[in-house]
């Protein structure tokens, strides 16, 4: 509000500058003309030295009033561009640069964020699947998902297979692909139990991304888990070996589909 009103009252004192100006110039025109008329005629009552310092009165007064109009038009146009204008840009440049990530952060994830604070974790869930939706090269709402069936739904099957899905649905960035190959193994280690599962992924790891830092960190997992002796054996009993196969089983058949559909994108 009180931006506008001292628009308001610098646009009054321009346009009362410009009357000014404006009078003046009228009125030096006027005696310029009975200046030169007089001068035609002659001047036997002698007013060309009053004309004269007159005219040049009205120069001084004019020249004042057009300093007075320029001043305070560059500082109406100043401060509209600092104050409207400027913000106007830097909020379009900024949009054009975040682009629709930082759109969906600040919209739907937000909302998603709100409902988790009130308990609504199925409502954050959706919000969140809805935010991947709207920026599917952005992981962040596949792991606030995970992290909810986790800690606040206490689901570890369910918080799996969001990651597998995850996983699936989109050809990520090597980066995005090993934190989530890196968490899935965490997931089944420390939450499921199952290091036979977790050692297959790191060594999908391995062989997926070889050369890069996520290898080596791999490989030194591996190597931890193998000083520590606690690689998974076949003892236990036929139907614990029974359950422990199925589930390698099944972890190898989903790291061989992932490993195709790399492939495929890859070579898309």
């Amino acid at each position: 509000m009180m931006k506008w009103i001292m628009y308001v009252v610098l646009a009054v004192a321009v346009a009362f500058s410009w009357q000014l100006y404006s009078k003046k110039g009228k009125e030096m025109e006027n005696l310029k003309v009975r200046i030169s008329q007089i001068e035609e005629k002659g001047d036997p009552e002698e007013l060309l030295p009053k004309m004269q310092s007159d005219l040049q009165s009205k120069e001084g007064e004019r020249t004042f009033n057009g300093i007075l109009l320029t001043f305070l038009g560059a500082g109406l146009a100043g401060i509209f561009f600092v104050l409207t204008v400027l913000p106007l840009l830097a909020q379009g440049f900024s949009q054009g640069v975040i682009g629709s990530g930082e759109k969906v952060e600040k919209d739907v994830m937000s909302g998603a964020r709100s409902m988790m604070a009130q308990g609504d974790y199925h409502g954050a869930i959706e919000a969140f699947k809805e935010a991947a939706q709207l920026d599917p090269l952005n992981r962040l709402p596949w792991v606030e998902i995970v992290k909810i069936y986790k800690d606040n739904l206490e689901e570890p099957a369910a918080a799996i297979q969001t990651i597998r899905h995850a996983l699936e649905s989109q050809a990520w960035e090597v980066n995005d692909a090993a934190y989530f190959l890196f968490r899935l193994a965490e997931l089944y280690d420390e939450v499921e139990g199952d290091r036979a599962s977790a050692i297959a992924i790191m060594n999908q790891v391995v062989d997926q991304f070889p050369g890069t830092r996520h290898s080596a960190n791999a490989t030194h997992k591996l190597h931890e888990w193998s000083v520590a002796g606690d690689d998974i054996s076949a003892g236990g009993g036929s139907v614990v070996a029974e359950v422990e196969s199925s589930r390698q089983a099944e972890e190898d058949e989903y790291i061989a589909r992932l490993k195709r559909d790399n492939e495929r994108h890859g070579g898309a």
